[in-house]
């Protein structure tokens, strides 16, 4: 495990378990959040994700990936998948599934996109890119490590963004692109794409950049993170699409 998994870290976990549903929760636009007691469950790293799959009575498997939102101390693995269009994984954890029903899971997974809270970091993440976050998020606040991770979280609406009163209350900066949005200081955001200046004035003295987000996101923050002078090789890159 790399310098940046917290003391904790158990190894990664290779084979599937059985995870049952405890809490659904889909009051955010197009999420649905769920919380699960995942059987033999090892600690993860913020920023590791689990894989389900769901099984069909003929055998039919379908399996998809989903990043952890959960603090490595809470005892359920939360997540927050969004409901894709044709996706028949999420669609059914979306739509249908609820709680006290069994799930097949794998996980944790994923050594290179982790955080332990010792380097100085930025988050930028769009949309439902800010869930890995939000789990680097709550390890940081409950270990006081919250002075090094800024977390930047950009989606069209606020209504569209998961966790956004989390976010808000942790300082997190939000960039949204549908509507204004009020800035710390009390003035307001008209509604934009990240510009340039604000990501370079957040990744001041960083010694390392996480980017979460569809393909065309991670790009052009790539391109802005290289323009503040974030070198390529501090920058650790996740991104998703339909049918990641």
């Amino acid at each position: 495990m790399s310098e940046e998994a917290p003391a904790s870290t158990r190894v990664i976990a290779s084979a599937w378990t059985t995870a049952i549903v405890r809490e659904v929760d889909r009051s955010t636009e197009g999420y649905v959040r769920l919380r699960l007691e995942v059987a033999d469950r090892q600690d993860h790293v913020p920023g590791q994700h689990y894989v389900l799959r769901l099984r069909a009575p003929d055998g039919y498997t379908a399996q998809r990936s989903y990043s952890i939102a959960s603090d490595p101390a809470d005892p359920l693995v939360e997540l927050m998948v969004e409901c894709l269009p044709r996706g028949e994984v999420s669609s059914f954890l979306h739509d249908i599934v609820e709680v006290g029903d069994e799930l097949e899971a794998r996980g944790p997974i994923g050594r290179w996109f982790v955080w332990g809270g010792t380097t100085p970091s930025i988050c930028v993440a769009g949309g439902s890119g800010v869930v890995p976050f939000v789990s680097m998020l709550r390890y940081a606040r409950r270990t006081g490590t919250d002075a090094n991770l800024t977390v930047v979280a950009s989606a069209q609406t606020r209504a569209r963004l998961p966790y956004a009163d989390e976010l808000e209350t942790a300082g997190a900066f939000i960039a949204l692109t549908r509507e204004n949005h009020p800035l710390p200081d009390g003035s307001e955001r008209v509604a934009a794409h990240l510009y340039p200046d604000e990501v370079a004035a957040l990744a001041d003295g960083v010694e390392r950049a996480y980017v979460c987000g569809s393909v065309g996101f991670v790009s052009f923050v790539g391109r802005i993170l290289g323009e503040a002078g974030v070198r390529s090789d501090m920058v650790r890159v996740e991104q998703f699409g339909p049918t990641s």
